[in-house]
């Protein structure tokens, strides 16, 4: 008997159909357009003032707490909608682990602000597919050719080049402090969740259950630290004071999740390699779209780290695949 069938089973029809350069292309639109409307919802919330006494918002991991629950519930729709009941065989001791390393790499990130300057920050975060690479090599069984890394290298060089903020430093400043080795943490926290993803891939774990283990894992550490620090108590009380914040911290989870949506596929389809590169240009195609929409000028190294970028993207596109290696249990 035929039966018509659903939205649902159309539209998985239509996805398993797409080709692999086409559901990379729409996950990196996806990636940039969530991400860049998180980032002015995440501006205004962190740089904003509330209420009669210009109250600003501090309380940064109450804020991914609420993001990741939102996450965490996205994630759990998708599954009720788009899951056969199939269990999962991924262990949850892996997922946990991975977890624990994706909050654990955003918290040092985040903590280091308080001894770095954010183009600092940003610089040193550029280097996440590096630590990402190399971990993924000797913790994965991840195996690259030669043109991968030189492609890598080139964009990570470019996107560094071209986020570079000229100035000179300070007679005080320390070539490595206590910020620095922040970012050296959150680096190679970086670089183990994307072994652990890649184990996860080993198991044939689905985006959506990935999204909803790991943002259920973070959620239980930042719970913890929540109620050790008391800052669960100041975010509840501060957005019962300004409830106009929480409309904005709402539309700013759901980026989040929708962003995420494209991430975990972009992970589970094509690596967390792909991944890190996609995230790390971001904000690159971000500076570069605003220079050619708005005709702001760049500086001669911008234009190098601009050219330096595409031509890594190009090398990788077109030299930089590897025949897919076993992976590691």
């Amino acid at each position: 008997k035929y039966t018509t069938p659903s939205l649902l089973q159309i539209a998985k029809r239509g996805a398993m159909n797409l080709g692999k350069t086409t559901k990379l292309a729409l996950c990196f639109v996806g990636i940039f357009a969530c991400y860049f409307y998180y980032g002015v919802i995440q501006e205004k919330i962190t740089r904003g003032s509330y209420g009669l006494d210009k109250e600003r918002y501090l309380y940064t991991v109450f804020l991914v707490f609420c993001q990741c629950v939102i996450n965490a519930a996205f994630a759990k729709g998708m599954l009720l909608v788009t899951s056969d009941g199939t269990p999962s065989k991924t262990p949850k001791k892996l997922s946990f682990l991975c977890g624990c390393t994706y909050v654990g790499a955003m918290l040092a990130s985040n903590a280091s602000l308080k001894w770095v300057n954010y183009p600092t920050q940003v610089l040193g975060k550029s280097c996440k597919p590096i630590t990402v690479m190399i971990l993924g090599v000797f913790f994965a069984g991840k195996r690259y050719n030669s043109v991968k890394y030189l492609a890598v290298l080139m964009i990570v060089c470019g996107v560094a080049l071209f986020m570079f903020k000229d100035g000179k430093s300070s007679a005080n400043e320390t070539v490595f402090g206590v910020g620095e080795f922040l970012l050296l943490v959150s680096l190679t926290l970086d670089g183990l969740t994307g072994v652990y993803q890649e184990k996860m891939r080993g198991y044939a774990t689905k985006p959506h259950y990935m999204m909803m283990a790991l943002n259920l894992s973070a959620l239980v550490v930042m719970s913890v630290w929540l109620m050790v620090t008391g800052e669960i108590w100041q975010g509840i009380s501060f957005c019962t004071k300004h409830p106009q914040i929480v409309p904005e911290i709402i539309t700013f989870s759901l980026a989040s999740a929708l962003g995420q949506n494209f991430i975990y596929i972009t992970v589970t389809e094509f690596g967390p390699l792909v991944c890190s590169i996609i995230t790390t240009t971001r904000k690159f195609f971000t500076i570069l779209g605003s220079v050619i929409l708005f005709g702001n000028a760049l500086l001669t190294r911008q234009w190098i780290g601009t050219i330096i970028v595409f031509a890594g993207l190009a090398l990788d596109s077109l030299y930089g695949k590897t025949h897919k290696p076993t992976v590691k249990a």
